[in-house]
């Protein structure tokens, strides 16, 4: 809800032009077309009233509907939107690449539930809601190495995730930009959008070495996984790590919020992709026709004239 109101706007906004000039054109219009304007002039207000009665109540009804009626066509041709076009080459969406942090930090000895482990259960949800589009993984601990390029078989991806873990490293330590170095590799040839997507509970590189790795990537924009609580040292560390290489952060949630917000970004690469900086939305001012429908339908009815007192 709170995505749809920060989206909200008008494909057609100078379209709206048109409600001042409507009401405008109404006020005069009704000035105009009053039948007892002539009177008014001439006859004492109190004695007017008592002599004329109903069609003017009627009538400002009528003319109240229609000015509705011009306003919301204004709206509805202006092309109110809040949300983007599903991708028509979702088959050819640009590749989102894991890299997964896999050091002895993953994996501390005091929890049930190491956040390698959670790690692994994010990138099983992650694989499943986006099947068919490219994804692919890079481990790295001191040293990063290529687990699998970007494929649309994302079960493979979750599967081989499953069976990383730090004794399976060759080098300990935290290099993130060999990760990255090894993940532009790995995009094919002639790619022009992607995503990276590092999951890791902290980040120990200086922030001159990952600047000097964002430098390298092209056609990329590199998205955080934080696994752990935003109180601890570990999540200052990626927020430092992401503002060196100009990326977002996204902490790890129960209810799956986290991996939706992640496959909304990265259709955001996919549309970008397509589109360039023009975006494709989608324009929803037909749900205003069945209201415009309603108003000018009730502005046509006929009303019965009210007759106050007894008809003898």
């Amino acid at each position: 809800m709170i995505d749809a109101l920060s989206n909200f706007h008008f494909l057609r906004p100078y379209w709206l032009l048109l409600i001042p000039a409507a009401i405008g054109l109404w006020l005069f219009w009704r000035a105009r077309s009053e039948s007892l304007r002539g009177w008014r002039a001439q006859i004492d207000p109190e004695l007017l009233a008592a002599l004329s009665h109903g069609g003017r109540r009627s009538g400002v009804t009528n003319s109240c509907l229609l000015l509705a009626g011009w306003i919301i066509a204004a709206l509805a041709i202006s092309g109110p939107t809040w949300k983007m076009k599903p991708s028509p080459f979702a088959q050819d969406a640009p590749p989102l690449v894991i890299l997964l942090k896999a050091d002895k930090s993953m994996t501390p000895a005091d929890q049930q539930t190491s956040p390698l482990d959670r790690a692994k259960l994010k990138i099983a949800d992650l694989a499943e809601a986006r099947k068919g589009q490219p994804l692919g993984l890079v481990a790295y601990a001191g040293s990063a190495h290529l687990v699998l390029p970007p494929t649309q078989d994302t079960t493979v991806v979750a599967q081989m995730a499953a069976e990383i873990s730090p004794e399976i490293m060759p080098v300990p330590g935290d290099r993130l930009d060999l990760a990255i170095e090894v993940a532009q590799r790995a995009l094919p040839e002639g790619t022009d959008a992607a995503e990276f997507l590092v999951v890791a509970n902290s980040v120990t590189e200086d922030r001159e070495t990952l600047e000097a790795a964002a430098k390298k990537m092209s056609h990329a924009k590199v998205m955080f996984l934080a696994i752990g609580e935003p109180d601890a040292d570990g999540f200052a560390s990626i927020e430092t790590a992401a503002r060196a290489l100009n990326a977002s952060v996204q902490p790890l949630t129960v209810d799956g919020q986290d991996i939706e917000r992640i496959v909304r970004s990265a259709d955001a690469v996919s549309l970008a992709s397509v589109t360039g900086e023009d975006r494709q939305w989608v324009e929803s001012g037909y749900w205003l026709i069945p209201a415009l429908a309603i108003l000018v339908a009730a502005s046509f009815r006929r009303e019965s004239p009210k007759v106050e007192g007894d008809a003898a």
